[in-house]
């Protein structure tokens, strides 16, 4: 089913270069729900979830299931206060979820079946209506489960951006860039992970010895290393590197760029030669301490804003560190003005992702009424050559949408996770932004996220304010381990 010109006109590109700052409000509290459509009242925007082909190059012609037969889906803009209205039309044969991932909307509107959201049924469609908030850059994707099916769930091409304005626009630079990382043509191994150095942090000694033990007996006993995805495919914008439109530049000019990750299970980094990166939000929130990074590393529905100065003119690759997969498409080509040539890429040097460099040290002001202890553990293999992630023991049961853990509105509470696994988690908060509060050992505060990493063998103490009645859903974002228990819901009353 098309859509309509007004529709278009209204959705715009998804790589948008226009003003927009990056700010946050502390609630959203006008009301939300899913209504009826009604005739003669139009929608702010359409969304169609339909199945087609995307060229990510004229040799790579992927399958799979988009917003508007497009990857990345239509930027979205919002004004914070703003009451808008979002027709979802659903032309597959399955039911769909849709997430509106970062923003504090109720339960029924949040996209998450274990929260009560309504599914959009298979050939329907839902209006939801609601106030977007807090500003910055958020996102939208599906949150249906996949288990096995690696054509479901976040596998697929159903991501699109956010950007929800702040009332008062600060927006200090030149030109503003929305960049969308994806893989695409998933299959499973049994390869296991390829171990990963770069986030600060050291193992805790008993969670590594647990962990290492609990793998060494499950090998001794004949069984394989759980199922892990890999990809063939990659891109930026859904384009591989050197078929897209270059990002246009002149030399002077001050480039925010807003870089989201919408991988299923990949982390990602990003590297400009001959440039830095000054950090300015984290998942759209303003980071107490901006600071310069010569490359971005980006957990799995993590967004990172940074401003590049563009001082070193030529033609130039913006990617991947890793070889393999910026030759295999992880990459765009940044051009400026009145330069030619071939683009070229150095490899950066090394360089240590740590929250601790963006965040306050030292305690946090407010301390936590409560705290949950979450230690996180992995049954190697367990579940038909899947891992399973228990949280204290208990994996997340989707027949009965438990454990849950019960909390009380305007109270303060602290999630305290231990990872007795050389995995690094993701860790999402539904419906709330959350403070980091310690992290690689370290007391900080004022870092304040809806994603971050959980280290391998690692702490990670995360404070939030319960003001979402209702079920809230907490996970690991990689597709793989929140399909297999990683999940639990949190409900406030």
């Amino acid at each position: 089913m098309p859509i309509s010109r007004r529709d278009a006109l209204r959705l715009g590109a998804a790589s948008v270069m226009a003003g927009a700052g990056a700010g946050v409000v502390t609630g959203c509290d006008s009301p939300a729900a899913i209504t009826e459509a009604v005739p003669w009242q139009m929608a702010d925007y359409t969304l169609r979830i339909a199945t087609g082909r995307i060229e990510l190059a004229p040799d790579t012609i992927v399958s799979t299931t988009t917003y508007n037969g497009q990857f990345p889906g239509p930027l979205l803009r919002f004004t914070e206060g703003r009451p808008v209205v979002v027709d979802v039309h659903n032309h597959t044969s399955t039911p769909e979820l849709l997430h509106w991932h970062g923003q504090r909307v109720p339960a029924e509107v949040d996209g998450s079946a274990e929260e009560g959201t309504p599914y959009i049924p298979a050939y329907g469609m839902r209006r939801l209506s609601f106030t977007p908030g807090p500003a910055g850059f958020r996102f939208y994707h599906t949150h249906v489960a996949a288990m096995d099916d690696l054509a479901r769930g976040t596998y697929t091409g159903q991501a699109g951006p956010v950007c929800i304005e702040p009332k008062a626009n600060p927006g200090a630079y030149d030109q503003e860039v929305f960049l969308t990382l994806k893989e695409f043509e998933p299959s499973l191994s049994h390869g296991g992970d390829i171990p990963q150095t770069f986030l600060a942090g050291s193992p805790v000694p008993d969670l590594k010895d647990k962990g290492e033990k609990a793998m060494a007996g499950s090998l001794a006993r004949g069984m394989p290393r759980g199922y892990e995805v890999g990809y063939r495919a990659f891109s930026i914008n859904g384009r591989k590197l050197g078929h897209g439109e270059p990002i246009k530049v002149k030399t002077g000019q001050r480039v925010l760029f807003h870089v989201l990750n919408a991988s299923a299970t990949e982390i990602r980094s990003l590297a400009l030669p001959g440039h830095t990166f000054e950090v300015v939000a984290l998942d759209g929130n303003p980071v107490p301490r901006q600071a310069e990074v010569p490359v971005l590393w980006i957990g799995t529905a993590e967004r990172v804003s940074a401003l590049v100065e563009m001082n070193h003119p030529g033609v130039w690759v913006l990617g991947d560190t890793s070889d393999e997969d910026r030759n295999a498409g992880m990459g765009t080509v940044v051009e400026y003005a009145d330069s030619t040539g071939s683009p070229q890429w150095t490899t950066p040097p090394a360089f240590t992702w740590d929250y601790r460099t963006f965040a306050d040290s030292g305690s946090a002001i407010q301390q936590p009424d409560h705290t949950f202890d979450l230690l996180v553990e992995k049954r190697n293999a367990s579940d038909k050559g899947f891992n399973i992630w228990p949280l204290n023991g208990v994996p997340f049961s989707q027949d009965t949408d438990k454990p849950v853990l019960d909390v009380q509105r305007g109270k303060r509470y602290r999630l305290r996770l231990r990872n007795a696994s050389d995995d690094i988690h993701p860790i999402h908060l539904h419906r709330h932004t959350f403070e980091v509060t310690h992290i690689a050992g370290t007391p900080t505060h004022g870092l304040r996220k809806d994603v971050v990493m959980l280290g391998g063998y690692q702490t990670l103490d995360l404070d939030f304010t319960a003001d979402q009645p209702g079920l809230s859903l907490f996970h690991c974002h990689q597709q793989l381990h929140m399909d297999y228990g990683f999940m639990i819901l949190l409900r406030c009353s």
